[in-house]
């Protein structure tokens, strides 16, 4: 019976650390579509109880969201996590700022690349790693439209040539 217990508890173990202990919450798929990633940042995020709550649900949009740096911090600006439903009086309003936790050297470089024109803070995801809420900060440059249709165009051509590759295997076997 022991040795049972044992098999379960380290196939449980890993498939955690398959996983890394990463549980996803929300994910911005419209920033990869509108912007160019340049580089990507993991940020702790300053929360009140009743929103770490409200993630454990797994309930956020990042569709608006948005850092900026102030006063040598980064805040994470319209991110929305509903109120927590069984909240009292302590419940957080859901797009209030929030802190993001990163260290000394990555703020400065960032507040030296955020200079740059055209240059944004934008969230991908927002995720539990290790029981601990994070951020996927992205530093991104704007698309334009011509290089939206361009990405679109070749997703849709790389598509087709799987689409066709695969049927031509599938013919070979037969």
């Amino acid at each position: 019976m022991a040795k049972k217990d044992d098999k379960k508890k380290s196939a449980a173990k890993k498939a955690k650390d398959a996983s890394g202990g990463r549980k996803l919450i929300a994910q911005n798929k419209k920033a990869r579509h509108d912007y160019h990633i340049l580089d990507t940042y993991e940020c702790g995020i300053a929360l009140m109880g009743t929103e770490v709550k409200s993630l454990r649900q797994g309930r956020a949009s990042l569709v608006d969201g948005f850092a900026q740096l102030d006063g040598g911090e980064v805040w994470l600006h319209n991110v929305h996590i509903p109120e927590y439903a069984q909240g009292t009086w302590t419940n957080h309003t859901a797009r209030r700022k929030r802190k993001l936790l990163l260290h000394r050297y990555e703020i400065d470089k960032l507040i030296g690349k955020t200079q740059e024109t055209g240059l944004t803070l934008v969230p991908l995801q927002l995720y539990f790693l290790n029981g601990r809420a994070k951020v996927e900060l992205a530093l991104a440059k704007g698309k334009k439209e011509y290089d939206k249709r361009q990405a679109l165009r070749e997703k849709q051509d790389r598509r087709e040539s799987d689409r066709a590759i695969s049927a031509a295997r599938r013919r070979q076997r037969v």
